[in-house]
């Protein structure tokens, strides 16, 4: 029996979230569901937007099934209070340094995409973004110039022993698709970049079967659109992964689509949809669930080390929208429960 740890969050993330558990559910895979208040519920809750009781459950789950944080309410909070530290603070404290976001065109959805049918059809790529280093992590204040002028700083750093480690993930990422890996970086202006490519074409040398080629990030943006279809597997920093992986998921259909896993050097993760928590269409029963099932059959496949029921969600959910199921990001009308049914339908 595996315990699945369940924290919906805010907004849209409680309605998607259930949609997940259902799916899971419906494999028989005894698997047990444990829920608890993250972000700012956990704030209105407990004071906290991630509770002592919260990180228990997340450490001693065999994985954890996330939401989505915030709300325009809780934009006054103090920095360590905002919804955001509890996925940050989960981040941390679960040693969760890879970022696994895999982002292909769903058959039936290059309309739905942002570029023209053609190149949107050929979309098939892994992003694996650095989690726990980067600007994000770094020190952080704010302050005055001897003129008065208020400023802020954000220290952006990376060690070599970071950077190994999550470039291999990413060349036996690329050993197991089409065994190309992309580092994107600024090396020409950054020192972390600069460093970032020293250490990559380091660990190149364990991957013989790797293509390996470097590019800079506001070239690698421009490619994605260009031409998306290039691309295997983008190895990138914290903060890059993030925008990136973000532009890519327009170049899919909808962010809607992304699932996302975050992963310890044991394969033990916390899985989530890389949307947010879009208060705006909360409770209304619009959001798409698809990228938090999408995110469930990660969940199998890496914590739980089932990749037969991870291959059946998968397929069920692009039976799905074969079959003409749409959610409104998606230009249909179906409700976020009735997008649910229709992947049970399919699996």
């Amino acid at each position: 029996m595996a315990l699945i740890a369940v924290l919906p969050g805010d907004g849209i993330g409680p309605e998607v979230t259930a949609e997940a558990v259902r799916v899971l559910d419906a494999l028989d895979l005894d698997l047990t569901f444990a829920h608890a208040p993250a972000g700012g519920a956990a704030y209105l809750a407990a004071a906290h937007p991630l509770p002592p009781e919260t990180l228990a459950l997340a450490q001693r789950a065999d994985a954890v099934l996330f939401g989505a944080v915030g709300a325009p309410e809780y934009d006054g909070l103090e920095r360590e209070l905002r919804p955001e530290q509890a996925i940050l603070g989960l981040r941390k404290r679960l040693k969760l340094f890879a970022n696994l976001r895999p982002v292909r065109l769903f058959p039936g959805l290059e309309d739905a995409s942002a570029l023209k049918p053609d190149i949107a059809r050929a979309i098939d790529l892994l992003i694996v973004r650095e989690l726990t280093g980067d600007i994000y992590f770094g020190e952080h204040s704010r302050g005055r110039t001897p003129d008065g002028l208020r400023y802020g700083r954000d220290v952006m750093q990376y060690d070599e022993a970071e950077i190994a480690r999550i470039a291999r993930i990413a060349f036996a990422a690329a050993a197991g698709r089409r065994g190309q890996l992309l580092s994107v970086d600024k090396a020409n202006v950054l020192e972390t970049s600069a460093v970032w490519r020293e250490v990559v074409n380091e660990v190149r040398r364990d991957f013989p079967g790797v293509q390996l080629t470097h590019m800079y990030v506001d070239n690698a943006a421009m490619q994605l659109v260009r031409d998306p279809g290039q691309f295997d597997v983008i190895v990138c920093g914290n903060l890059f992964g993030d925008i990136l992986s973000d532009q890519a998921s327009m170049c899919a259909g909808s962010i809607g689509m992304l699932p996302s896993a975050a992963l310890d050097e044991d394969g033990k993760g916390l899985f989530e949809p890389i949307h947010g928590s879009a208060p705006d269409i909360a409770g209304q029963g619009k959001a798409n669930p698809c990228a938090a099932i999408l995110s469930a059959a990660m969940l199998l496949r890496h914590s739980l080390r089932l990749p037969e029921p991870a291959d059946r969600i998968e397929a069920a959910v692009a039976a799905a929208i074969a079959g003409g199921a749409r959610t409104a990001d998606l230009g249909g009308t179906c409700s976020t429960q009735a997008m649910g049914d229709a992947v049970l339908a399919a699996l």
